[in-house]
Parts: C-alpha cells; sequence; structure tokens
C-alpha cells in the first residue's frame, strides 16, 4: 500500500501525485469525445477527489462546453500536450484522471466500460466485466468508486 500514486505527461515536463492510499479504479469510455479526444479507440480513466491531486510543470487549463451547458476542463502539458486531468461542472470536486498518465498504468484493468454502443467493432469487452450502452447509472459509479 502507497501513501500516493504518480504519474506524468509523455515528454516528463509535467508530474503529478495523487494523495491516495491505493491505485483508484479505473473504467473505460468509449464515447466519441473520448475517442476523439485520446485519438484511440476509447480512454482509460480513473474519478478521484480534485483536492488529491498536487501537480508541477506547465500545466495549462483547456475548458470546453458541452450543447448541456456541462463546462469540461482539461488540465494538460503545455509542452506534449498531454491530457493530464480534467475537472468537470457537473462533478464539482472531482476529477478524472487519465489512466494510462500514471507511472504504473501497465497494471490496470477498468472495472467498466461505458458508452459501448460507440465501441470500436473489432474490440471484444470481458463479459465478466460490466458494460453500459451509454454512462453507467449514477448507482454503479459509486460502487466503482468504493
Amino acid at each position: 500500500m502507497a501513501d500516493q500514486i504518480e504519474g506524468g505527461c509523455r515528454c516528463g515536463a509535467c508530474r503529478y501525485t495523487l494523495a491516495v492510499a491505493t491505485m483508484p479504479p479505473v473504467y473505460a469510455c468509449h464515447c466519441q469525445y473520448c475517442q476523439t479526444w485520446s485519438g484511440s479507440a476509447f480512454s482509460e480513466q480513473a474519478m478521484i477527489s480534485s483536492a488529491a491531486i498536487t501537480a508541477t510543470g506547465p500545466i495549462v487549463d483547456y475548458a470546453a462546453s458541452r450543447p448541456s451547458g456541462v463546462v469540461s476542463t482539461q488540465h494538460i502539458c503545455s509542452i506534449c500536450h498531454t491530457r493530464l486531468w480534467n475537472t468537470n461542472s457537473r462533478w464539482p470536486g472531482m476529477a478524472v484522471v487519465r489512466a494510462g498518465t500514471l507511472d504504473a498504468a501497465e497494471t490496470l484493468s477498468p472495472l467498466m466500460h461505458i458508452w459501448t454502443k460507440r465501441k470500436q467493432p473489432w474490440l471484444t469487452i470481458d463479459p465478466a466485466v460490466p458494460s453500459f450502452a451509454e454512462n453507467a447509472p449514477p448507482a454503479a459509479f459509486m460502487q466503482l468508486l468504493a
């Protein structure tokens, strides 16, 4: 058990520490936003308290509004443009860490898949892992975070 988890950007200019005792649970999102933002089939994400993040380096913020009025603020390395985490006006006090930026990313396995109606057809999801066509119900997210 560690008392902090570390991560950073691709070029190494930005580093962050999560003040958490264990690796946060991770989910995979297959929505079009995540596919476009990541340039990949899905993104792996971990929700934590935004107060648990401390960071160093040239991090810039990019706020993007969605048609619903929700504002998602991306925290990005200003040099290599790696998205490190984002905050969202819908969930004040929470942050969504890009799990691929964690130093121990290779140890993670998604505990849930969301927006699977947008997943790439060649991707097979383990049937034992909960999957949702769109967003998971709030109770499922809370169970994941517990």
